[in-house]
């Protein structure tokens, strides 16, 4: 097939489209680089430098290359920065996957694999997550995620043979194993990339945000699932469309808290990261983990990296290459 990747440039977006490239697709890239990265790009894929809420610049890319299939990543994805500036992520996320659809219609494009979120069940009752539970977003990124969910059900509704999965991921880490690409975020929030920053020298310490939960530990559990993995799902998930609107957990199917990371950092780095204990952040549940059967069972996915040691290794490897990002290349990918 042809593959429209758009958030090209970003973390995901990047891995999304060597794999893609890999299982023998070709790829075109499409990003506004607000927060990707250029370099992050393979040399030799078509590159759309525009936003994709850009509804005829999307179209006429669409119809020019002849694309048969959208994997869509390009969104924002900060918690706390939703909740800061809303409009900003509705505008971004929901309306960006507006102006996706509108082009795509318009240029007879029926295939979509959507990078959703596990924001979009908010806080459930229970776990492990399965997705028959309630969606119900506590910030505004979940919601600008099933909002645009929405949009996908009822264009499927409304037109028989439009095919589209959601995929509903949990905290994406790793890197591709040759460190060639990995994850840069301006400022950076994810756990494992903030123990590697704090291991380099970029920044002093991490902050542990409470430590008194009803956990093992005292800390979050959290489910972490390979970026490679994740990537090989959208794949997988693209060459089993079917018409009408599908919706997975991609996850490895149990959690590790936050000391547990810590641990295994130490294991595989060789010396303990600094870090302090915070007060707990608003909106934090004590756990988070998916119940991936039904991926596994409908499209035969599974998660083949759940080691977290050689999930932390492989954005080691990176680190050791950028220790601060993309800014600091030697080469580009």
């Amino acid at each position: 097939m042809k593959v429209l990747v758009t958030g090209a440039a970003g973390y995901i977006g990047s891995h999304a489209i060597r794999r893609v490239r890999n299982a023998g697709h070709d790829v075109v890239a499409l990003d506004n680089l607000s927060r990707g990265h250029r370099e992050a790009l393979p040399a030799g894929a078509p590159f759309v430098e525009c936003d994709v809420g850009d509804r005829e610049r999307v179209r006429a890319a669409l119809v020019e290359h002849r694309i048969d299939c959208v994997l869509h990543f390009a969104a924002f994805a900060a918690v706390g920065e939703s909740v800061r500036e809303p409009l900003l992520y509705y505008r971004n996320n929901t309306n960006g996957t507006l102006g996706l659809l509108e082009a795509m219609q318009a240029a007879g494009v029926k295939r979509l694999v959507f990078s959703s979120t596990c924001a979009t069940y908010g806080e459930p009752a229970a776990m492990p997550i399965h997705e028959e539970m309630p969606q119900s977003p506590i910030n505004p990124y979940g919601w600008s995620k099933l909002f645009s969910e929405r949009m996908m059900r009822d264009v499927c509704h409304a037109v028989p043979d439009f095919s589209c999965v959601a995929l509903r991921y949990f905290n994406v880490a790793g890197s591709a194993e040759d460190g060639s690409i990995g994850e840069d975020h301006e400022p950076e929030t994810h756990l494992i990339p903030v123990i590697l920053q704090a291991m380099v020298g970029a920044r002093d310490k991490i902050s542990v945000f409470g430590d008194d939960y009803p956990t093992p530990d005292g800390t979050c559990i959290r489910d972490y699932v390979h970026v490679d993995d994740l990537a090989d799902a959208h794949v997988v998930a693209m060459e089993r469309l079917k018409p009408g609107f599908a919706y997975y957990n991609v996850g490895i199917g149990h959690g590790h808290s936050v000391k547990e990371i810590l641990a295994a950092a130490e294991q595989v780095l060789g010396k303990k990261p600094p870090y302090e204990i915070a007060a707990r952040r608003p909106g934090d549940p004590p756990e988070l983990y998916a119940d991936a059967s039904k991926i596994e069972r409908e499209l035969g996915w599974r998660a083949q990296r759940t080691d977290i040691r050689a999930t932390i290794k492989s954005a080691w490897a990176w680190f050791q290459r950028r220790p601060r990002g993309y800014a600091t290349a030697g080469k580009s990918p």
